[in-house]
């Protein structure tokens, strides 16, 4: 009897704390990806999948996190999506070698849970200076740093983590390992898996929207949701490298296109990247300053083809070009890393180099050079009478002999001649004085 009751007040409190708590059911777990820069497309993305989830039943939803950062104003969409969810949020940075950088750090602070896959790191939050480039002063990049930091405190400060820490990440770019994360307080959780994450938070409670939340994970059924088709392709674009390698190609193309007229592919593919470009460019943290500069640069280099030689234009272009790849992604206030690949930007530089002052050199010098056959070409040649020239007679320019006639007095067998027209086939000739001798003599 004693053993029933026991087991009876045993049910009756589980019950009570389930129906003050809630329970999380384990079949129901949402799989997100957000692998890449932080955007209005990753925004939207956890929105959409925050939103529907009460709906669907789902439990718990997970964020598989590896971001360099990204547009504050993104960052700001997410982390207030997570804070108003019913549904418990676990963001999850994995896999090995993956990182919350800048953007992704507050997003991983707002998180009900916080976990981290051995091997990876968190931090690095201070919002972007350009020293001044793009008009900046420092009152403007201390404003943006006071605000961040008031951010990192209220996030951690709302899910008890460490406060210090998340300020010193935004004020001295602060970054730790997982396991630093977790002795510091920084996370709750370090998983080598999936799997290893749901054991661990199985029977945690977290206190979401609606209220306190114990999960249930073990055994779970986890449903991936990835993005939709369309913001697949988007957010590829979307990363750094690939949409500056489509701005460049884009720029080239057109380029190309305007020296050699109708060639038509050079045209369609840059026309074609270009837009493309641009369309990554509206999701990414692009600097406008960086942008002028890069077009600067690559219009330098286009004005130092049509000057001889290789001077200050060509020089003055490739350094700002340089420049301008370089702060590309680091408008003034943003909470981002992410910047243009060393290697990318030096195959960049020297496919352009190469292709500007060699290729496009070399056409242009040809459509200047003198055209050197045709009747019309011989205008100004040289060449000596063959035979007595008054109305007719015959030359030979270049040893080739041709109809000529005399334009002045009668030229005598022998001497020397000069080409003054063309009538026909017919060439109009004049003796050569004797200045114009020395100097083909000398040449």
């Amino acid at each position: 009897m004693g053993c029933f009751l026991h087991r009876l007040v045993g049910g009756v409190v589980l019950a009570a704390g389930l129906l003050l708590t809630g329970e999380a059911r384990g079949e129901d777990i949402r799989l997100l990806e957000i692998d890449g820069g932080i955007n209005p497309l990753t925004a939207r993305y956890l929105e959409r999948a925050l939103t529907s989830a009460p709906t669907d039943g789902v439990a718990l939803v997970v964020v598989r996190l590896d971001t360099p950062g990204g547009l504050d104003p993104s960052m700001r969409q997410m982390t207030r999506a997570i804070l108003a969810s019913p549904v418990p949020v676990a963001v999850y940075v994995a896999p090995a070698g993956a990182r919350a950088a800048s953007a992704g750090m507050f997003i991983a602070l707002a998180a009900h849970v916080a976990a981290m896959a051995p091997g990876t790191n968190i931090g690095a939050a201070h919002p972007v200076s350009l020293g001044g480039v793009g008009g900046t002063d420092d009152a403007t990049i201390d404003k943006a740093v006071h605000d961040a930091a008031a951010l990192a405190r209220a996030l951690a400060q709302t899910r008890g983590r460490n406060v210090a820490w998340a300020e010193s990440a935004v004020r001295e770019s602060a970054s730790v390992t997982a396991a630093e994360a977790l002795e510091r307080g920084v996370i709750d959780v370090v998983a080598a898996d999936l799997d290893a994450l749901l054991g661990a938070l199985d029977g945690r409670v977290v206190e979401t929207a609606r209220g306190p939340v114990a999960l249930r994970t073990v055994g779970a059924e986890v449903t991936a949701t990835p993005m939709h088709p369309t913001e697949r392709i988007l957010h590829v674009l979307t990363d750094p490298n690939i949409a500056y390698l489509l701005f460049i190609l884009g720029m080239v193309g057109l380029v190309a296109e305007l020296y050699n007229p109708g060639m038509v592919v050079p045209g369609l593919v840059g026309g074609l990247s270009l837009v493309l470009a641009l369309l990554a460019f509206g999701n990414l943290p692009l600097s406008w300053g960086g942008l002028v500069l890069v077009l600067a640069g690559l219009g330098l280099m286009i004005g130092e083809l049509h000057v001889e030689g290789f001077g200050a234009l060509g020089v003055a272009g490739m350094a700002a070009f340089l420049l301008g790849s370089l702060i590309l992604y680091r408008p003034p206030g943003a909470v981002s890393s992410m910047q243009v690949s060393p290697w990318l930007l030096a195959v960049m530089a020297a496919a352009i180099g190469t292709l500007l002052f060699v290729v496009l050199r070399a056409v242009l010098q040809s459509r200047r050079a003198r055209v050197r056959t045709g009747v019309h070409a011989l205008r100004g040649r040289t060449g000596t009478a063959t035979s007595e020239l008054a109305q007719a007679g015959t030359v030979e320019i270049d040893r080739e002999s041709w109809s000529a006639r005399a334009v002045g007095s009668p030229i005598r067998r022998g001497e020397p001649v000069v080409v003054v027209n063309v009538k026909g086939v017919v060439l109009e000739v004049d003796r050569q004085a004797p200045s114009d001798r020395e100097s083909s003599d000398a040449e």
